[in-house]
């Protein structure tokens, strides 16, 4: 049997084709943004891969080349990064380039590292291709999806991995070319391109996972299928799910072990069918009483299903099909249950518990699959009804198109079953409607989030980089506040500005890095001379970034007054010093550095660990509602947008009239403290399974929340 993937959606991609390598530039920004927080810890580990090879060689010249390796990397991490994040960042752009054009042609730049010798070139080529195989091997569906996804958006076929521009191959050789330029001493460039593989690379898993998910975003194939074709020719449509997504799947295959066909179904050992099954006649039967006791007048009250349990012994109902009306007795009584739901659209979706249950019944697959009709129908129902509040009248359009729908399925999935996938497609095209319109009222609040977002994002890199540098606990103490203090806004502005002025951050790190040199010791008069040398301009450098930022008091005094006398300190310490003194010096700037780094670790503030109140936030999908408040001042607002980088969520009122802008910390600690409440929405379903399976229903409510990004 043949099987290809296909786009689930069947949709045109109406992306303009000017948009799309605009989008291909953004994705490798994603990329590199996501990889560039790893270096440090990938460093890490080359590090100590380096470490442990020098133990292992036999040669002592290769024992000393790996150990010095190791200690030129471990005492320069914050160089490395930078060579490291630059050059992933100019081969992504180069790649998606490629991918976009097919006959683009990149240009020299005149930076590739130094060739190897052509034997160990050759060898450099092996090991990074198998590298780059095991690494794909443990992410195979996210980078098919991934393939799938970049076709869709260029209007080609889906990529293969050689063609596709986040390749594994790419951040391999990345991480080799940056050592090769990082390390002078030619000899030692084969060294590490032998330790890289699965162990010792950027994790692809989120590299890879960002990217589906910003493609999903952008409606560029959200549901993925397989289709598989039979040997007599007949097709068959399966869902394409992320590996090991959903806890109830392995619950629930214990439970249907024949959710794919019944075992009544196959033929018997002795060659009769299944007609003659006497297990096969019993089940049947008492399918058949059932169905007769769903056609009663009462069948919309409340408690009918649990009813039908309780009789479920005495007409002899099979334990398959006891299992079917447990759960979806549970589906209704976890809607019955929650306060969120108007009363009024709760006696409203009573009307779905025999079709729903008459659906599940023929096809258990119902609770396996979001995508299947029956359950994407109720799902949807659920998520819409949480906009409808009783204020708003029975004349309201969103109730009258519930009211419709919910009585469109009682009364023809009997006789119709495709009533489910119109009902879903009527609904669909209603929340596009609405996510529109509220997009359009948003305007001008998304471009302020957008620019919020960049300058947090700014900000954060700023941090990020000068943490690096006084992590070693190396830097003189005011140096070190400074930099904190002064430098982050120096950077944010940097990289606030980077599209504009690219040159902007490297000048920004090159004055940051001339500065930190500076102030370290100098025990020999070419230093000393290069110093003087470099001063002036260092010191204008940081002249000019300091008067962009509008940092004019008295502390700016103060402190190119410390600087001055720190160079004049360096200048004019002794320079012939014994070999036993030089030790003693280093030791002791050895012992300062490690008790700086300690009080630093000892005062800093322990990153906050995510619990589930974060869980819930950053699963959120436009579209979902939070009642913010209590009791009579409780507001009810729609998730109107969520940043790229989901750091900014903006709500507004159903009518658009007002808007509400939060931070993903804002509305976790509003969650936490009880000011907001989740309105149940498509991931009730999922609860309701999870606490009839007795499963923690957090994390099934989340994965039931992102069907768009099945997948990813």
């Amino acid at each position: 049997m043949a099987s290809r993937p296909v786009d689930g959606n069947n949709s045109v991609n109406l992306i303009p084709a000017e948009r799309r390598e605009e989008i291909l530039h953004e994705l490798a920004v994603l990329a590199s943004n996501t990889a560039n927080a790893q270096i440090d810890a990938m460093t890490t580990r080359l590090s100590e891969a380096l470490l442990r090879a020098s133990t292992a060689c036999i040669d002592p010249a290769q024992a000393r080349l790996h150990f010095n390796a190791a200690s030129l990397l471990k005492k320069n991490r914050y160089p490395f990064y930078y060579v490291v994040s630059e050059r992933l960042a100019a081969m992504l752009k180069q790649e998606v380039q490629s991918a976009a054009n097919p006959d683009f042609q990149p240009v020299d730049t005149g930076d590739a590292p130094p060739s190897l010798a052509p034997d160990v070139d050759i060898d450099k080529k092996l090991c990074l291709v198998k590298a780059s195989r095991a690494v794909e091997n443990e992410h195979t569906e996210r980078m098919i999806a991934l393939g799938m996804r970049l076709g869709g958006l260029l209007g080609r076929n889906p990529f293969i991995t050689a063609e596709n521009p986040f390749r594994p191959y790419i951040f391999l050789s990345v991480i080799h070319d940056a050592w090769c330029e990082f390390q002078p001493d030619i000899s030692a460039h084969h060294l590490v391109f032998p330790l890289l593989g699965p162990e010792l690379c950027l994790d692809m898993g989120p590299i890879l996972h960002a990217l589906n998910a910003a493609l999903v975003k952008l409606g560029v194939m959200p549901q993925l299928v397989q289709v598989h074709r039979a040997a007599d020719g007949t097709e068959s449509v399966q869902a394409i799910e992320e590996p090991d997504s959903d806890p109830l799947l392995p619950r629930l295959r214990r439970l249907f072990p024949d959710a794919a066909g019944k075992e009544g179904d196959k033929p018997l050992s002795t060659g009769f069918p299944a007609l003659f099954d006497d297990a096969a006649v019993v089940a049947s039967a008492a399918r058949n009483a059932l169905l007769g006791h769903l056609a009663g007048p009462e069948r919309n009250r409340a408690g009918l299903l649990d009813e039908l349990r309780r009789d479920a012994a005495r007409i002899g109902l099979g334990e398959s099909d006891d299992k079917v009306l447990e759960l979806v007795a549970k589906i209704f009584a976890v809607i019955h249950r929650h306060e969120q739901i108007a009363t009024e659209l709760k006696t409203v979706l009573l009307q779905l518990q025999v079709p729903l249950l008459k659906a599940a019944l023929v096809k258990p697959e119902f609770f396996f699959r979001r995508s299947y009709p029956a359950r994407r129908a109720i799902d949807m129902l659920i998520d819409l009804s949480a906009g409808w509040e009783p204020a708003k009248g029975a004349s309201d359009s969103l109730y009258l198109l519930l009211v419709r729908s919910v009585i469109r399925i009682a009364d023809e999935a009997d006789r119709r079953p495709a009533v489910f996938a119109d009902v879903v497609s009527d609904l669909d095209a209603y929340r596009r409607r609405e996510e529109t319109a509220a997009s359009q009222a948003l305007k001008a609040w998304i471009a302020q989030g957008l620019q919020d977002e960049k300058m947090l994002e700014a900000k954060r890199s700023a941090e990020r980089q000068v943490a690096l540098r006084i992590g070693t606990g190396e830097i003189v103490a005011f140096v070190e506040a400074f930099l904190e203090e002064k430098w982050v806004p120096v950077l944010t502005l940097a990289y606030s500005v980077s599209e504009q002025k690219p040159q902007a951050v490297d000048h920004a790190l090159k004055t940051m890095d001339d500065l930190v040199w500076s102030v370290k010791p100098k025990i020999t008069a070419d230093e000393r001379k290069e110093l003087l040398a470099k001063l002036p301009s260092v010191v204008a450098a940081l002249n000019k970034w300091l008067d962009l930022i509008r940092w004019d008091d008295e502390g700016r005094v103060r402190f190119f007054n410390d600087l001055a006398k720190c160079h004049a300190s360096i200048v004019r310490a002794p320079l012939e010093l014994s070999p036993e003194r030089q030790v003693q010096i280093a030791l002791a700037l050895a012992k300062q550095a490690a008790e700086r780094r300690l009080r630093r670790q000892a005062n800093a503030r322990p990153e906050p660990v995510a619990d589930a109140f974060d869980a819930q936030v950053s699963a959120l999908e436009q579209g979902a509602w939070i009642d913010f408040g209590k009791g009579e001042h409780t507001r009810r607002l729609r998730l109107g947008w969520v940043s790229p980088l989901r750091n900014l969520y903006i709500f507004g009122t159903r009518e658009r009239q007002e808007a509400l802008s939060m931070s993903a910390e804002e509305v976790a600690a509003a969650l936490r403290e009880g000011r907001a409440h989740l309105v149940p929405g498509a991931g009730l379903v999922g609860q309701a399974l999870a606490e009839a399976l007795g499963i923690d229903h957090g994390d099934s409510a989340n994965n039931d929340s992102n069907t768009s990004q099945s997948a990813a």
